[in-house]
């Protein structure tokens, strides 16, 4: 089987969750390969998961201020905030018969390439089920997955950076109880790769690309014309939609 990577991109929230969406419909069909996605998000971004309550998890007015995108995810999971110069995103899109049917077995095997990405930067981490990479006891990366139609989509962010204060103001934190404790505390459970490596983001990317194709057949490639197509049509029609952000 041969795999497609797609290079490190920039996009908005919008394009990345629909872009996710659109080439897991070709995969579904045959029409492009099985795809390993890395990605920034730009501007900087809510997203929550499938099941949750944007009015509970977000401070839209906050995001609004700061120019805060926010957007529902198709996969489950928690609100995450995506920060530019603060993370890196990976998506796997794939038959779904390529992973165990086990959810947190096929877990392991992606967000082992996480683990063996981080260790090839001297940062010893370690899969925590279901979905955490751990260093040193803190969470570094979080990831969720849905499998429809015979697909898996796996995403999840890489922390390289933390910036808590505009984490908490624009996650459902009022402004008063963002107190030193409370960040205090998040420093407690939460790290990234610049507290534990001088390694820059390029090279970040580049250990994440070695560990993810490492013993696989595949190409660097593009979305195809198709891809960017229907990713443009769900971008507007679905994930900017007030049908869709308040559907919960």
């Amino acid at each position: 089987m041969k795999w497609r990577v797609i290079g490190l991109e920039t996009h908005d929230a919008y394009f990345n969750m629909a872009l996710d969406e659109a080439i897991s419909e070709s995969v579904r069909v045959g029409s492009s390969p099985p795809t390993i996605r890395f990605y920034n998000w730009e501007p900087n971004a809510v997203s929550i998961g499938y099941f949750q309550g944007i009015r509970d998890e977000v401070n839209l007015e906050v995001c609004r201020e700061l120019g805060v995108d926010c957007i529902r995810r198709w996969t489950g999971g928690g609100a995450v905030y995506h920060d530019f110069d603060g993370e890196i995103t990976y998506s796997v899109i794939a038959p779904a018969g390529t992973f165990p049917k086990n959810i947190i077995e096929s877990y392991g095997i992606i967000c082992g390439w996480l683990v063996k990405g981080l260790e090839s930067l001297g940062i010893e981490a370690e899969f925590r089920p279901v979905n955490d990479i751990l260093v040193k006891g803190k969470k570094i990366s979080g990831s969720a997955q849905t499998r429809r139609g015979g697909i898996l989509l796996q995403h999840g962010t890489l922390l390289y950076g933390l910036d808590l204060k505009t984490m908490f103001s624009v996650l459902n934190v009022s402004r008063q109880k963002i107190t030193d404790k409370m960040i205090k505390s998040a420093e407690e459970r939460v790290t990234c790769i610049s507290e534990h490596s001088d390694a820059s983001k390029e090279e970040v990317y580049e250990a994440l690309v070695n560990a993810f194709t490492e013993g696989k057949d595949y190409e660097f490639g593009a979305s195809s014309i198709d891809e960017n197509k229907r990713a443009r049509e769900l971008s507007q029609e679905k994930y900017r939609s007030d049908e869709w952000m308040y559907l919960r």
